[in-house]
């Protein structure tokens, strides 16, 4: 069985809004350049693309606590866009940057197998568990399979979509994706790009970026309200990766050609980064 070398590899997750953003031809610059020397796993999301298809389609998109409910529908919808679309739109600017993509979804051959997510209380969600229909927790990563393409020079692309051997699809969150991919592949880093530079204590002001969060800090973010709606469940499924033993997660957003090695180097530098 092929391996990706423990401890190696950069999972890069790029958000929806980050692949139809300004910024986009410097990240892929950036990870185009680092695929030359270490593993690159990308994994992606299409938060934005997707509502915007479904209110196109008279669907009202129904999200709570930054989770996004799936029911057969919004499926379709995430089939789509995050399969579809985005994929293609991100594979493309990646070869135009140098890099050797190839697009995958979580049916790929199960390269992320999952299952259905029980309902359950979630932060800012209120006090009654919620269920998320065709939403799922992952359970695997097709390593060989991620293992044979980066072998081969390419940069495996992930929709954040999975799979079971039944042939049921499930819609996850794409830093949940990511998270646990660096979790299975004992990643060096994890690099979470966003459309802000960073966790903000003032979202209108850029230059109030937090360089550093610990788990703690965290639960005083969410009670004083400076983190609130879709940065809740990334730092929760941040934490929940660092307390299995990724080395360090880091959330950035408009990157500049460079930016990437930068933060990497010297964390929180360029973006926060969080610790346990």
């Amino acid at each position: 069985m092929s391996t990706i070398e423990k401890g190696r590899a950069v999972v890069v997750k790029l958000g929806g809004e980050v692949v139809k953003g300004a910024y986009l031809s410097a990240i892929c610059s950036d990870i185009a350049e680092l695929s030359r020397s270490r593993p690159v796993v990308v994994v992606h999301g299409g938060g934005p693309q997707a509502t915007e298809l479904q209110k196109r389609l008279g669907q009202t998109p129904n999200i709570v606590a930054g989770r996004r409910i799936t029911d057969d529908a919004t499926l379709e919808v995430m089939k789509m866009t995050v399969a579809g679309l985005v994929n293609v739109d991100l594979c493309r600017a990646l070869v135009a940057a140098g890099a050797r993509p190839v697009g995958l979804h979580g049916a790929s051959s199960c390269v992320v197998t999952a299952t259905k997510r029980p309902p359950r209380i979630v932060e800012g969600g209120g006090p009654d568990p919620i269920d998320f229909g065709h939403v799922g927790d992952v359970t695997g990563l097709g390593e060989d399979l991620l293992a044979t393409l980066v072998g081969g020079g390419y940069v495996p692309v992930l929709a954040c979509l999975g799979g079971d051997a039944a042939g049921n699809v499930y819609n996850i969150n794409a830093d949940v994706v990511a998270n646990r991919a660096a979790v299975f592949l004992d990643a060096a880093a994890l690099v979470l790009v966003t459309d802000v530079p960073g966790v903000l204590r003032d979202v209108a002001d850029p230059s109030s970026r937090i360089t550093r969060i610990t788990k703690a800090d965290q639960r005083k973010l969410v009670d004083d309200g400076i983190v609130t709606k879709g940065m809740i469940p990334k730092l929760d499924e941040s934490f929940a990766a660092i307390a299995e033993g990724v080395r360090a997660v880091h959330v950035v957003g408009r990157l500049q050609k460079g930016d990437l090695f930068a933060e990497i180097e010297t964390p929180g530098a360029k973006g926060t980064v969080l610790v346990p």
